[in-house]
């Protein structure tokens, strides 16, 4: 069963270490790590169906898509994004899933509570999320419903140690008429939540262009990437761990010596490079003007290039870079926090070319200890791949999507038997099984 808020609140110390309610946040060790990376998993077999191309062995079942009909009357939105997965007892698991919608968007008929509104209607913003409840032994859908509505532009977010997903709007609009609050928040999501959850948007976590966020279970504090050019990374300290409504103080990374991380044009970072790391406290975290990542740049902050997916491990945090790199295909950072010596960050991987890793998103730590990425890419031919990076960095396809469209959400269930993933658009969500790795 799920951790719930209570005994997170009851834990101190390191005993947070094991309040983890998936088993996506295992540390990156396995036994055979840095075989070549052609030799992970083999050739990849094309999907007859056109969907999914997958290694020898591997199969994946579509437990939902778009306009399927939910237990709630709605239909099941498009955009699928970034996705948590948590057992919360009596034998089912939860799917938390983001959809990226924007105001025009259609969001499945959704009505009922709202965090903001078309115009001056009573219709939903679009944005939000479903959940899907899962029998965990036969990963049948047992009940799908909407989760979060009213909101714009949900693209990841993360887990909590206390049974809830952390969904991020990506979209810093203000309440203009058309639609009617300011936007730009995290909010909370229950993953037993049963249908719409009250939206309150977690305002002391800051207001900007939000994509992914993890917590460190051994403290509470809840890290956070911005999809932007010239992004920070952000950490907020919660007054009280476990109730992020409450309250906290924002924070940015500093480097020593190190103000851009990007290496486009200049290569200022090398891989496997430790530089330490420490925290600005940011002033007005709702930022009216949008401008957090400008001042505290101004501060001595360090710039990322589109900072997205963001997973917690075993004492260590991977996220992505989307556009960094000398070949602007993208990045891997690792963050090791330590409040006793400071923070430390390294390169842990960069792209060289298109054709080995392209435009990394959402990622999530495998149980056996490889990162697994989603390629978001839009050239002029899509051609996205599921990308594993193993702990030696090597990057491999393990994934090929047919249709026209991104992969997003990996996260494994807490067993490490199945993967979950979404096809953006049309909206898919898959779970895949096969002969994974063993611990």
């Amino acid at each position: 069963m799920h951790t719930d808020r209570r005994q997170f609140l009851a834990a101190t110390g390191t005993a947070f270490a094991g309040l983890l309610v998936t088993g996506c946040t295992l540390s990156p060790r396995v036994a055979g790590a840095g075989l070549p990376a052609g030799e992970r998993f083999g050739a990849l077999v094309p999907d007859p169906a056109g969907v999914l191309d997958l290694p020898q062995g591997f199969s994946y079942r579509v437990i939902s898509r778009l306009g399927d009909a939910m237990s709630d009357g709605f239909t099941v939105p498009d955009n699928a994004d970034g996705m948590g997965c948590f057992d919360i007892g009596n034998g089912e698991l939860a799917l938390v899933r983001n959809h990226e919608l924007v105001p025009q968007s259609d969001g499945g008929g959704v009505a009922g509570r709202a965090y903001d509104t078309v115009a001056r209607s009573l219709v939903p913003l679009p944005g939000g999320t479903t959940t899907i409840v899962l029998d965990k032994a036969t990963l049948e859908r047992k009940r799908e419903y909407r989760s979060l509505a009213g909101t714009i532009r949900n693209c990841a977010g993360g887990i909590t140690p206390w049974g809830s997903w952390l969904t991020c709007e990506e979209n810093t609009a203000r309440g203009d008429g058309r639609i009617n609050r300011d936007h730009g928040y995290v909010f909370e999501v229950p993953a037993d939540a049963g249908g719409l959850v009250d939206p309150l948007p977690l305002t002391a976590m800051g207001r900007f262009n939000h994509e992914a966020a993890c917590v460190d279970p051994a403290t509470g504090v809840v890290y956070m990437t911005e999809d932007r050019p010239d992004s920070l990374l952000y950490r907020y300290l919660p007054t009280y761990p476990g109730r992020l409504e409450r309250g906290g103080t924002l924070q940015a990374l500093v480097l020593e010596g190190i103000r851009d991380t990007r290496n486009i044009g200049t290569a200022l970072l090398a891989v496997g490079q430790p530089v330490r790391g420490t925290w600005i406290t940011l002033d007005n975290p709702e930022a009216p003007e949008d401008d957090l990542r400008t001042r505290g740049a101004a501060m001595g902050a360090a710039v990322f290039a589109r900072g997205e997916g963001i997973w917690m491990g075993d004492g260590e945090m991977y996220f992505t870079a989307t556009s960094g790199g000398a070949a602007q295909q993208g990045q891997i950072f690792r963050l090791k926090p330590n409040i006793h010596e400071g923070d430390v960050l390294d390169l842990f991987y960069e792209s060289p070319a298109l054709s080995e890793y392209s435009f990394g998103d959402n990622l999530c730590i495998t149980p056996f200890g490889d990162l697994m990425v989603c390629e978001d890419q839009y050239g002029d031919a899509i051609d996205n791949h599921l990308r594993g990076v193993t702990p030696t960095g090597e990057a491999y396809a393990f994934g090929h999507v047919r249709v026209q469209s991104e992969t997003a959400g990996a996260c494994f269930s807490p067993d490490g038997r199945t993967m979950f993933l979404n096809v953006y658009s049309p909206a898919m969500t898959l779970a895949i099984t096969g002969p994974w790795p063993q611990t």
